[in-house]
């Protein structure tokens, strides 16, 4: 099998690249400049991973229109040479992101779900219809909405680990928000799954079954590495440090199931938060 993925140098691209080569596949990395023309021939999927980091920097003017045109005018771009090649790979998989529902309070969200309101809902809304031409060309299209990937090589772990283990951590806020996540091992594993299983198209929430609060988040993570947590962020202090971020990434509630994934039989080897970070932190 050979596989195509833009964003290779990231977290879940590397991953996902050593998994499928271990496994005896052909890996291309695909550079962010979608301009250029790329052969297709003998492809047989298409990961697109690539865009502008999320949650680093304040989020001023010039930093959202990066975030949004590093999505949605390259995957768009991306689309189009997939629909105007002659050798079309079997499925093109484009990632998007949890924050399509925006904030939900404790409502429980599918794919079925509507989007929600916001900037980062707005520019989720408009990356996942960027893939429409390689699917109006008869591509199949899997749009990967994922939630907080658990590693200790980076992503958000990775950003909460040092003060939680100098017992600095706590709640965000009034800890009742809740954060959908995943392991990097079901992440690289799904990704596979879709490739493979050729009845799954559309929206695929990436999220472990069981949602948490970051009041329990914390507790559990507090608890894997042996640390007090003690040290709560106030709302209107993560306001004052990390500005409109803090209240779409930090402070929203988005309680996500993987209904696709449990109703074609995935098994998680990650269901469940404790495990998953004990074996996300060895």
């Amino acid at each position: 099998m050979k596989v195509i993925i833009s964003g290779s140098h990231g977290l879940v691209g590397s991953a996902l690249k050593a998994h499928l080569e271990a496994d005896g596949c052909s890996v291309e990395a695909l550079s962010r400049d979608f301009t250029k023309p790329i052969n297709f021939e003998g492809v047989d999927a298409v990961v697109h991973l690539a865009g502008e980091s999320i949650a680093t920097g304040r989020w001023n003017t010039s930093k959202k229109k990066r975030i949004e045109e590093s999505r949605v005018v390259g995957t768009r771009q991306l689309a189009e040479q997939l629909a105007k090649s002659p050798a079309k790979p079997k499925v093109f998989i484009s990632a998007s992101a949890i924050g399509y529902y925006g904030d939900r309070d404790d409502e429980i969200l599918s794919e079925e779900s509507a989007a929600g309101t916001g900037f980062l809902s707005s520019v989720c809304e408009k990356w996942e219809e960027s893939t429409l031409p390689a699917e109006s060309a008869g591509i199949r299209t899997v749009k990967i909405r994922t939630g907080i990937v658990l590693s200790k090589k980076g992503g958000a772990l990775a950003k909460m680990l040092p003060p939680f283990k100098m017992g600095g951590g706590g709640k965000l806020g009034n800890g009742r928000q809740y954060m959908s996540w995943i392991s990097l091992y079901d992440m690289v594993g799904i990704i596979r799954f879709l490739i493979e299983n050729e009845n799954i198209h559309g929206p695929v929430n990436l999220v472990a079954p069981n949602a948490v609060t970051n009041l329990e988040f914390t507790k559990v993570l507090g608890t894997v590495l042996h640390r007090p947590v003690i040290m709560p962020l106030p709302a209107f202090a993560a306001r004052l440090i990390f500005g409109e971020m803090a209240d779409a990434l930090l402070l929203s509630s988005t309680r996500v199931i993987p209904q696709k994934l449990l109703d074609n039989g995935y098994q998680f080897k990650h269901a469940d938060l404790q495990p998953a970070l004990e074996d996300s932190l060895k």
